[in-house]
């Protein structure tokens, strides 16, 4: 269902790197609980309206992005987005991320960011 090789925003990936200097959490780890955040606050991508460019440099496959959530990834999107074309999933994965890592961006070390997932 998702590409094969999936990129995010740039500005979302330097955030996900940012978070990696503070934390040690990897962008990848950082984007699945950043994505899992997101659809539990109930953001809703939106096809309509204006989305960011994908226009990061870390091209990574989903196996490396998504690891052992890539089913639960996608059925999750499968399950919000039914009418969603499969070359748009990736747009509203990336939103989710970028919707997500603002809550987690701000901290600046591990013991905090695992006390408020």
């Amino acid at each position: 269902m998702l590409p094969n090789r999936m990129v995010l925003s740039r500005q979302t990936e330097d955030q996900l790197k940012k978070l990696k200097g503070y934390t040690g959490i990897t962008p990848n780890v950082a984007a699945r609980l950043a994505f899992f955040r997101s659809v539990e606050s109930e953001f809703r991508y939106s096809p309509d309206k204006e989305s960011k460019k994908l226009d990061g440099t870390l091209v990574l496959d989903k196996i490396t992005w998504l690891g052992e959530t890539l089913q639960a990834t996608e059925l999750v999107l499968k399950m919000l987005y039914p009418r969603l074309a499969q070359k748009d999933m990736v747009k509203a994965w990336a939103a989710h991320v970028e919707d997500g890592i603002a809550a987690l961006r701000s901290h600046r070390n591990l013991k905090d960011f695992t006390l408020n997932l």
